[in-house]
């Protein structure tokens, strides 16, 4: 899967499940500050990740994570 097909189902999950808006979503974007992402968007999260790109997200990983970038830098390890 490349970078982009990634950035597109990450960018679609956040305006259809999350119902962020489209506008707000760019690389630099905070998670929590940003894009307005608290505990329980992220339990659903890591639901829609398992599913759409088959791996169970672990909280630890993800500790550093604050930006839609990074984030989606975190996928790519995994699928990559």
């Amino acid at each position: 899967m490349t970078r982009k097909e990634i950035e597109e189902k990450v960018r679609e999950f956040l305006i259809d499940d999350l119902e962020i808006d489209e506008e707000k979503i760019t690389d630099e974007a905070l998670l929590k500050d940003d894009l307005g992402i608290d505990s329980l968007d992220f339990v659903d999260i890591v639901v829609i990740v398992e599913r759409k790109f088959g791996f169970k997200i672990k909280p630890e990983e993800m500790a550093g994570v604050t930006t839609l970038h990074q984030f989606c830098d975190y996928i790519e390890s995994k699928v990559g």
